[in-house]
């Protein structure tokens, strides 16, 4: 059964980067490493340039990111979540 996720693909400062509004089941780093890196492999695979990936997930009532750290530390300070794509994973 396949399933689709929200995603925004971004280009920030001339970095392709992709944002997708999903978090693991069991909400632990190994986990969610394990969720971002299919999920990367899965855009790449649909044709889409990924060159930093994060994860966002409310948790608590607040925006949380989870990824790669600089990207990360962007999505915190400049960005609400606006998806603009959907991505349908198998």
């Amino acid at each position: 059964m396949s399933q689709t996720f929200d995603i925004a693909h971004l280009n920030v400062e001339g970095i392709d980067c992709l944002v997708v509004a999903a978090d693991a089941t069991s909400k632990t780093d190994s986990a969610r490493n394990q969720l971002l890196a299919q999920l990367t492999r899965y855009a790449r695979n649909a044709g889409l340039k990924v060159d930093k990936a994060a994860l966002a997930f409310e948790e608590f009532g607040t925006i949380k990111y989870y990824g790669t750290r600089d990207l990360v530390e962007w999505l915190a300070n400049n960005w609400l979540p606006s998806w603009n794509r959907t991505l349908t994973c198998p």
